[in-house]
């Protein structure tokens, strides 16, 4: 079979053998998380409900961060410690060329995207994105199972390529060659509102391009080459390894990092703590309008 790297339709994921492909469902709410260590988030119960058969399911807050580190001004996702998802891909079967496809209910924009870039920070490549997520596969009348899945594990150790993401602050001010794009909502960005974080606004320099502008009007990603023409348009002259991606807590970001990877524009990085880490520290400038 042709292993997929960035985006995959239902009907091919449909198509695949169980054998060859490790489906992951990461639906999650931001604003609906687990309020304790018994209790069950959305996400979560959605998915005990239904989901893509054979999927195992990833929390954001529990598989694909660490928020006990929360208080090092990493933001208020921060990645999980090597060991950490190394454990996780291990308790899922995963094993080196194994076909991944990641899927939530927000189109790829929340931790389906998260998941696919841990994996390629990891070096994996065969990792993809369902296109159009749950509401997809749902829309294609195909079926569905409840209850948990539980895989035989496998023993992986796998570590983090840290060229690929940033977590220093003071050094996003010093670069003036890269180019800092921050993915949230242009009203967050502006500084208008913030629901979620401390203060509004943005990092002095930083451009804005909204997640949400990489989907067309049915909630699947736009064409390659209507993505390229577009991220083209606000990097400008800076190469594609020159842009770090930014959002609130540096989740949605890779929604962009995926966006840009899928129109054939490799090698941007993510600043993980985001917005949530830099204003961490009260005395970090903050940029409205």
């Amino acid at each position: 079979m042709t292993l997929k790297s960035t985006l995959i339709a239902a009907s091919e994921l449909a198509a695949l053998s169980p054998q060859d492909v490790l489906v992951v469902d990461c639906r999650f709410e931001l604003m609906a998380p687990a309020h304790g260590e018994r209790d069950v988030a959305k996400g979560e119960r959605d998915y005990l409900e239904a989901h893509i058969p054979g999927a195992v399911y990833a929390s954001l807050d529990k598989d694909l961060s660490d928020l006990s580190r929360q208080a090092e001004g990493l933001g208020r996702h921060p990645l999980p410690l090597e060991s950490a998802f190394s454990a996780v891909l291990s308790s899922w079967g995963w094993r080196p060329g194994l076909q991944v496809v990641s899927y939530d209910a927000a189109g790829g924009s929340l931790a389906a995207a998260r998941l696919w870039w841990l994996l390629r920070l990891v070096g994996v490549r065969e990792v993809a994105v369902l296109d159009g997520g749950y509401a997809a596969w749902l829309a294609a009348g195909l079926p569905v199972e409840a209850g948990n899945v539980t895989r035989a594990p496998s023993k992986v150790e796998l570590h983090y390529d840290t060229s690929r993401y940033r977590t220093d602050h003071a050094h996003l001010l010093g670069v003036p060659e890269e180019l800092l794009l921050d993915a949230r909502a242009a009203p967050r960005y502006r500084g208008d509102v913030e629901p979620i974080d401390r203060v509004g606004g943005h990092v002095p320099g930083a451009l804005n391009r909204p997640f949400s502008e990489n989907l067309g009007a049915d909630g699947h990603f736009k064409s390659a080459e209507a993505l390229r023409r577009e991220f083209l348009e606000v990097l400008g002259t800076h190469a594609p390894h020159d842009v770090v991606h930014m959002c609130g807590s540096g989740v949605t970001a890779c929604h962009n990092l995926l966006a840009m990877e899928h129109a054939g524009l490799v090698g941007s990085r993510l600043y993980a703590p985001s917005w949530s880490g830099w204003v961490s520290d009260p005395s970090r400038p903050v940029a409205k309008g």
